[in-house]
């Protein structure tokens, strides 16, 4: 491992995050000509292709083998100069994968002494969104070097730290319910009523209503709103019923602006920190994984 050229290493990151060789080359302001030429001395050295040269660029397998060892090698060299007390190289981001609904309540808190640190110091943070059951692919695949996940198994060559539990309820604006459900939503009317959806990796609704209805699989009137802030926007506006982190609703619950449907049933999501586990010192990556900690402790059940 130690023969692989950082440079090299550097190209095949920056692939993988623009996708492209023309924007690969201006992040890391050198020419395509440039990249390609370490591209392929890199493939030349472990035998076998790296990338797949379509549009959208793709890693390979083995590319992926090696972007995680390119994102441990960038986050070390992080840490080692923030520990000689040099400016970090401008590129120099660490990524990490969480879900849109934490992103929206308590992870910018959590994270916020970090990168304000990371002005100062130069390093980046990058925040990779997906959902909370998929972010773990981003951490296999090497695209990031730690994820909030459902899942609780750590990787081989991982550590995992519990987070918490995020309680999902369900809501409706009054006038939706005055209008569309006078006499309360109950097992024989939930098909017909519109569910706000945040993508079709969303199950939550699903598993609410076979909480609430003792139904298996249910079919739902759905309504996609990709945005954890749109979402709940959407169903203060009365778009339909809603499924949403009750620490993200509860102002609005209070407010009287929502109400909880059948608040004896809740969905509770627990949450995991995965980080690769680095070979020498990785006192970012440490830090952030201690910062969510906390901000998950302060906010969650």
């Amino acid at each position: 491992m130690n023969g692989f050229d950082s440079a090299a290493l550097d190209c095949l990151a920056a692939l993988a995050d623009e996708l492209g060789f023309e924007r690969a080359a201006l992040r890391l302001a050198i020419t395509q000509s440039a990249v390609s030429q370490r591209l392929r001395a890199l493939e030349a050295q472990v035998g076998q292709p790296l990338v797949v040269r379509s549009r959208p660029l793709r890693l390979t397998e083995a590319g992926k083998v090696l972007l995680r060892f390119a994102r441990q090698m960038q986050a070390l060299q992080v840490d080692v100069a923030r520990e000689l007390g040099e400016r970090v190289a401008p590129q120099s981001r660490l990524a990490i994968a969480v879900n849109a609904d934490s992103l929206a309540t308590w992870v910018l808190p959590a994270l916020d002494a970090l990168v304000q640190q990371g002005l100062r110091e130069g390093y980046g943070l990058e925040l990779v969104v997906d959902d909370q059951d998929f972010t773990h692919d981003s951490l296999r695949q090497g695209a990031v070097l730690g994820c909030v996940s459902t899942v609780a198994e750590a990787l081989q060559g991982c550590r995992v730290q519990p987070l918490g539990v995020m309680r999902y309820v369900a809501v409706a604006s009054p006038g939706f319910l005055a209008s569309q459900l006078p006499g309360g939503l109950h097992a024989a009317n939930f098909a017909d009523t519109p569910f706000l959806v945040f993508n079709r990796k969303d199950d939550c609704q699903v598993h609410w209503v076979e909480q609430a209805f003792g139904v298996r699989e249910p079919r739902l009137r759905e309504r996609f709103v990709p945005s954890s802030e749109a979402y709940v926007q959407a169903a203060l506006m009365g778009w339909g019923v809603g499924v949403a982190p009750e620490i993200q609703v509860r102002p609005f619950i209070e407010a009287g602006r929502l109400a909880r449907l059948r608040p004896e049933v809740a969905v509770d999501v627990a949450l995991y920190w995965h980080q690769w586990q680095l070979h020498g010192r990785a006192a970012l990556l440490d830090q952030i994984g201690r910062a969510l900690a906390e901000g998950a402790r302060q906010a969650l059940q």
